[in-house]
């Protein structure tokens, strides 16, 4: 199995962080612009792509002050049951959010381009949570 992982550091209270990671709106400001998303455990976001060609459905496994965890219901085969998780600290100056996407099977296919891309959106969850409003990577 082969996991994913950034850190970045964001200058911002850890709640902020987490609303950012949890609610729709937020999830639009950043990601994509089809976020469906109830920041409540045991329910379904969705994330679409280029008109809903590509749909990603995630499970919401833990929501905590210190802890966001998603499962990949399926859609595309190489994400199937793999694990987003966002770790929270407080830091010096705001919060520390280490990321890790894990479980993947395999390092090809869509593996490089998913890490290159989680990397750029972790600047972009630090720019929207520090106010900067990037927009969606995806803007829909």
């Amino acid at each position: 199995m082969a996991d994913m992982r950034h850190e970045i550091r964001i200058v911002a209270p850890p709640n902020a962080v987490i609303e950012a990671l949890s609610t729709q709106a937020s999830l639009r400001g950043w990601w994509t612009a089809d976020s469906v998303a109830e920041p409540k455990v045991e329910t379904v976001a969705e994330f679409g792509f280029g008109n809903r060609e590509t749909l990603f459905r995630m499970q919401i496994v833990e929501l905590n002050k210190e802890k966001i965890v998603w499962r990949c219901l399926g859609d595309i085969d190489e994400w199937r049951d793999t694990i987003l998780e966002w770790n929270i600290q407080a830091s010096e100056g705001g919060t520390r959010v280490r990321f890790t996407h894990r479980g993947w099977k395999s390092v090809d296919g869509w593996f490089a381009l998913c890490n290159t891309t989680w990397g750029a959106l972790m600047h972009r969850l630090r720019d929207y949570v520090e106010g900067r409003n990037p927009g969606p990577l995806f803007p829909g």
